[in-house]
């Protein structure tokens, strides 16, 4: 079986001009087709998420009208502006709706579901996504809209602002991508204001970033993040509120958002793997996002230099149009491959900027990070592996006694928390690169260890060294869980891998039952079980959270290397293809030195020099 979601390189995508014109072109006969006489351009089939979708139809046609000129498209893009402005403005309070500051305060707001007092919840950011259509339809209007066309829209998206700013709580879902969408919204609209209106809304949106947003950043992996739906990161949402901040800093010009951006498209690039997989996040655990991230992905990887780009989208790179609910990385559609308008402001911006892409990787060594070649570790906050890349083979960690991570594992307990400074020393010598992670860790009964894991790459093979302080009884090495391999245009599920071990190697599977242990072998993925173990529904749940609850799973287990000097266990692990695999260690009075069919590595006393960071020689 396939992963769902996670397809191609958003890179891959042709981003020409006449790339993009193609794009416009089938949205202008699919829309020219489908408008009805009252002039809605909505999908047949849509049902929420619904507040905003013709009116962002109405915002690609005008775009394709001022790169084209067809002269089929004025009357449509009139029409379907005056039918949202007729049929989808509501200014009734919303029965149910929980948010409101202020109750019959007769202000607009777009719905998520038609119905009355239906999904209320979602109107704030239905109001957010109709207030970016209208603005961006407001850019677009010269020559297509009258006045009294122009001046309506304009004072429905300056409605739109007080209704979320004013009437109902600022963000309510808590996510970061809708509150930046907002700022957006604001920042835009005070370019169609007269001159004073303008300047107050355009500081009100940059002082809610401030006092509402930035303010309340989450840190992870030594990052200050815009939270996400009650986390700090969330890989289908967070590169949206990346292509927000590309966007915020296009129109402003401020430099805050900038400043921002790059910090997010760093952590990005540094929690990414090589091929661009990447799962957790406390909203959808393995789906990404596709045309919805390419503005930030590309105007921040351009800004940062990384090749950010690798991010698996939602798409296929050979695609233009979705054929069987595959969306297109271009624009929204629903299952029949039909366009739908939703988030259609993303394809209008994408189109507008010219930022290239860089598809070049940084050559910045990067603390969370090791990635050359093929090959990529992502290190979490504590400097565990959070992914491990080798060969195209993608391995999580794995799940021992409800602990998760990459570490030793003795009478039961893993040893991968640490309980005091991880030190971390990157080094590059002779075409590999490693990073020496020195980390302290108390046993089950409080008994101090010093844990030095060694990661060396050639950029096809990884090989792992982890050497501690000898432990009693028979310690092994969890040494993570064979999850997904590269597959054509998707990742396909797996359940064993290439991969070696100086001492012996098992792959053990749980033998209880239930959706707590996650078999490697079972047809079901790490989302799908994640939700399962999650506290609140699907879409509503926190999968990270749920698969937190894991109790075991599937995992490599290898035992001690054969020839460890007599006061250390030392684990040694290869990942990826090869014959031979040899091992050797000798304590010397510099440090263990680590001899494979690779390399040699001196890897110093766990007390470090001088100022107590980590030693480290490497040759090939």
């Amino acid at each position: 079986m396939h992963l769902t979601h996670q397809r191609g390189p958003l890179h891959d995508l042709p981003d020409t001009p006449e790339a993009y014109d193609a794009v416009l072109a089938d949205v202008v006969e699919q829309t020219l087709a489908r408008i009805t006489p009252e002039g809605n351009l909505e999908h047949p089939d849509c049902g929420d998420d619904i507040g905003d979708t013709s009116l962002g139809i109405t915002s690609l046609l005008a775009l394709a009208w001022q790169r084209t000129k067809n002269p089929r498209l004025p009357e449509a893009v009139r029409r379907s502006t005056d039918f949202h402005l007729r049929e989808r403005v509501y200014t009734d309070d919303n029965p149910g709706y929980p948010n409101l500051r202020l109750r019959n305060s007769g202000l607009p707001y777009a719905r998520y579901t038609l119905a009355p007092g239906a999904h209320p919840i979602g109107d704030w950011p239905s109001t957010v996504w109709a207030l970016l259509q209208a603005v961006n339809l407001l850019d677009l209007a010269e020559g297509l809209l009258d006045d009294e066309q122009t001046d309506a829209l304009r004072e429905m998206s300056r409605g739109y602002w007080r209704w979320l700013t004013e009437a109902t709580f600022f963000n309510p879902q808590e996510a970061g991508n809708q509150a930046i969408g907002c700022v957006v919204g604001g920042l835009m609209l005070a370019r169609h204001l007269p001159p004073e209106d303008g300047e107050r809304v355009r500081k009100q949106a940059i002082a809610l970033y401030v006092d509402e947003i930035r303010a309340h950043r989450v840190r992870d992996r030594g990052a200050l993040l815009p939270p996400e739906h009650g986390g700090a990161y969330d890989n289908n949402y967070g590169p949206i509120s990346l292509s927000f901040l590309a966007q915020a800093h296009r129109v402003s010009g401020e430099r805050i958002f900038a400043e921002d951006g790059e910090v997010l498209a760093r952590y990005i690039d540094a929690r990414l793997t090589v091929g661009g997989f990447d799962n957790g996040g406390p909203r959808y655990s393995e789906q990404h996002s596709g045309f919805e991230s390419v503005l930030g992905l590309r105007y921040f990887g351009h800004r940062i230099g990384a090749d950010l780009g690798r991010y698996r989208g939602d798409t296929l790179p050979h695609c233009l149009k979705g054929v069987g609910g595959t969306p297109t990385g271009r624009h929204a559609v629903k299952p029949d491959g039909g366009v739908d308008g939703h988030f259609a402001w993303m394809l209008v911006w994408q189109i507008q900027d010219t930022t290239p892409w860089h598809r070049t990787p940084s050559t910045e060594p990067v603390r969370h990070q090791l990635r050359a070649g093929g090959v990529s570790v992502a290190f979490d906050t504590r400097m565990t592996p959070s992914l491990i890349e080798a060969d195209g083979t993608y391995f999580l960690p794995a799940a021992v006694n409800r602990q998760h991570g990459f570490g030793p594992v003795v009478d039961g307990f893993l040893l991968c928390r640490p309980m005091g400074e991880t030190r971390v020393r990157d080094v590059r010598a002779d075409g590999l690169a490693a990073k020496l992670v020195t980390k302290p860790v108390v046993t089950r009964d409080h008994v101090l260890r010093h844990v030095q894991s060694l990661y060396v790459t050639d950029g096809t093979r990884l090989w792992t060294t982890v050497a501690v302080e000898r432990l009693p009884g028979e310690p092994y090495l969890l040494a993570g869980l064979p999850y997904v391999a590269d597959d054509g245009d998707g990742l396909r599920r797996i359940s064993e891998a290439a991969v070696a071990s100086a001492g012996g190697l098992r792959l053990t599977h749980p033998t209880a039952e239930g959706v707590e242990f996650f078999d490697a072998r079972a047809e079901i993925t790490q989302e799908q079980a994640a939700f399962a173990l999650a506290a609140d529904p699907r879409g509503y749940g926190n999968p990270d959270e749920g698969w937190a609850h894991l109790v075991a799973s599937s995992a490599l287990e290898a035992e001690p290397a054969p020839g460890s000097p007599d006061d250390l266990n030392v684990f040694a692990v290869r990942y990826g293809p090869g014959d031979s695999f040899t091992a050797t260690f000798e304590r010397t009075p510099e440090g263990l030195a680590v001899r494979t069919e690779a390399f040699t590595a001196l890897i110093g006393d766990p007390a470090g020099d001088e100022r107590g960071e980590p030693l480290l020689t490497l040759q090939g």
